[in-house]
């Protein structure tokens, strides 16, 4: 169904293209690292925060499916892959404004700020955060599609291309929780902290700014240096194909698509999907969990915000470690036997690494009950501990994030399926 390209293209073209990575990933981060214990403060409880997050597994299973088939079939003269991530770029600006500026427009719209629960608020934050979630569904799709159109099928530069999506992802996760762990940004934009919106809101509104101009300042330079070819059917019978698909039931393609994958590939979505339940609660609450269990607060204490602020710190140092590890993929898979060992190998290690936080909270909960003195402020044995903890990660994060995508394209091309392939 796909038109190849008539070779692989130049690697500096896929290197800019993975740089998109690190503009999505800015704001990736700040809505990991920030979100949870910022819809806290307009009143969401703790135990129903993680609802909101159900848009991100949501978004990934219907939007991914439905962008990756429009964009393998899109006629437009601007190439397949470029008009949807515009349309992503566009999205996850309106996104982060909503989101930003969700306690000013619902005390505009009538809340009242002396009560615990800001309803028009919780809406609007709602209504940007699932919008962002599918912005950024919209792009990391299509811009993996494209690194695939452009290694048009070279097993060596499909690899090459994740390794580098992996690291300025890493990049962009660096700067998001830089960003995040810093209380003062907001000074650079007084106008951020309003009646509405205290320290910790204006912060992320000035957090969210310098992640839409690096998003736009990206995607500017990957739609304007790196062209695709317009993609037309090559055959008459491809052709009459692509129309009756127009009239086909889509999930109807999609079953036809699972029944034709083989083995290897359902077994690498199998562990993918096991893996993800694995990554999932920590992506939700892993700042969260640094202010309530290590440093002891609630939202809207000093003690919480400052876990949320060492959490933020200790995701920049799981950053660098990602962006590090994801250039030793290769390397490191020579080593073991394969990047199918590798990927097995960092599992168990997450595994563990999971495992180890039951294990930070019960002693910084036993340090507390003997000091009350340490709530806000653990020992240095915890500070140290959750920092490794947080560090150790970004070894099965930057596998996760590089070998199922390369192996899936692998894997699809072998198959005469997927990107860049008939």
């Amino acid at each position: 169904m796909e038109e190849p390209q008539p070779g692989p293209s130049p690697l500096r073209k896929m290197i800019l293209v993975s740089s998109m990575a690190a503009g999505i990933q800015f704001g990736w981060a700040l809505q990991l690292s920030l979100l949870t214990p910022y819809v806290q403060t307009l009143g969401v409880p703790h135990a129903w925060a993680s609802f909101i997050w159900l848009c991100g597994p949501i978004s990934g299973l219907l939007v991914q499916p439905i962008v990756g088939y429009s964009s393998d079939r899109c006629q437009s003269r601007f190439g397949r892959r470029r008009p949807f991530i515009l349309a992503g770029s566009l999205a996850v600006a309106i996104a982060v404004f909503l989101i930003g500026y969700a306690a000013d427009i619902g005390h505009a719209a009538g809340d009242n700020l002396t009560q615990k629960t800001r309803p028009r608020a919780v809406a609007i934050f709602v209504i940007g955060f699932w919008i962002l979630d599918v912005a950024n569904n919209m792009l990391q799709g299509p811009c993996r599609a494209f690194l695939g159109d452009l290694a048009a099928g070279d097993e060596k530069k499909t690899k090459a291309a994740n390794a580098f999506f992996s690291f300025f992802m890493a990049v962009g996760n660096i700067l998001g929780y830089a960003a995040g762990s810093y209380d003062g940004l907001h000074r650079l934009f007084p106008f951020t902290e309003t009646e509405a919106c205290n320290v910790f809101c204006a912060n992320l509104k000035s957090c969210f700014f310098f992640a839409i101009v690096l998003l736009v300042v990206l995607t500017t330079l990957v739609l304007i240096t790196v062209k695709e070819t317009p993609y037309t059917p090559k055959a008459e019978k491809e052709t009459e194909d692509a129309e009756k698909t127009h009239f086909s039931c889509f999930c109807g393609e999609l079953c036809l698509a699972f029944k034709g994958l083989k083995r290897p590939m359902w077994m690498l979505m199998l562990v993918t999907a096991v893996n993800w339940i694995a990554w999932f609660p920590y992506f939700l609450f892993d700042t969260d969990w640094m202010g309530r269990e290590v440093y002891g607060g609630d939202v809207g204490q000093k003690a919480y915000d400052s876990g949320v602020h060492a959490g933020s710190l200790g995701l920049m140092l799981n950053a660098v470690v990602l962006a590090v590890m994801s250039l030793a993929i290769e390397p490191l898979g020579r080593v073991v036997g394969g990047i199918k060992w590798l990927w097995g190998i960092v599992n168990i290690l997450l595994a563990i690494c999971l495992g180890m936080t039951v294990l930070i909270t019960k002693i910084a909960e036993h340090e507390r009950l003997l000091n009350p003195a340490l709530v806000g402020n653990p020992s240095l044995g915890i500070k140290v501990g959750s920092m490794v903890f947080f560090s150790v990660l970004g070894i099965p994060l930057a596998i996760t994030f590089s070998v199922p995508f390369a192996l899936a394209s692998i894997y699809s091309s072998t198959s005469g399926a997927g990107q860049g392939n008939n």
